[in-house]
């Protein structure tokens, strides 16, 4: 049976957003946007064949809003990772455990994966991240503390942890 496709897109202090998934979880969200079609390209061709619907992500829109008005959110809503590898999802997962406000480095994460000279495939598998936010690949860093690759751009980056850090 084929899994009916949805999408929203809202509006956040930062920009807009896009979740799209299905019944089964959040497939891909976007980071914030100028605009709700920038938003909503960045989904890719597969937004086309799925149906708006403004109501269907409702969880996630509350505990984005609530993220960028500085509250500490540990995100709880159903991930579809859809077909990530194995490695993909061990690394995905492990970002999640990071608590907000807080970093860890791409060898931490590879480390906390079992995979200790994993660092550059770690890097490799957050560049694919479809779950911004979500999974948290912004509190990634380099193992000298710096602002190292991120798909948002360091300013979204550095806005993001910055946000993190004055809600301690």
């Amino acid at each position: 049976m084929t899994q009916v496709m949805k999408y929203t897109v809202f509006s956040t202090p930062f920009g807009w957003i896009t979740c799209f998934g299905s019944a089964k979880g959040l497939r891909k969200m976007t980071l914030p946007q100028l605009s709700p079609q920038q938003s909503m390209d960045l989904i890719g061709e597969e937004i086309d064949n799925a149906e708006h619907d403004p109501d269907f992500f409702n969880d996630v829109i509350q505990q984005v809003l609530a993220y960028f008005d500085g509250e500490e959110i540990a995100f709880n809503v159903k991930l579809d990772y859809g077909d990530a590898t194995p490695f993909q999802k061990a690394v995905w997962e492990a970002a999640r455990t990071i608590s907000f406000g807080q970093t860890e480095s791409y060898s931490g994460i590879a480390r906390r994966i079992n995979k200790p000279g994993a660092a550059r495939a770690v890097g490799t598998a957050l560049r694919n991240n479809p779950l911004p936010l979500i999974v948290p690949c912004h509190r990634i860093i380099g193992a000298d503390g710096g602002l190292c690759g991120f798909g948002g751009g360091f300013a979204m980056k550095e806005a993001l942890l910055t946000l993190e850090k004055a809600s301690d």
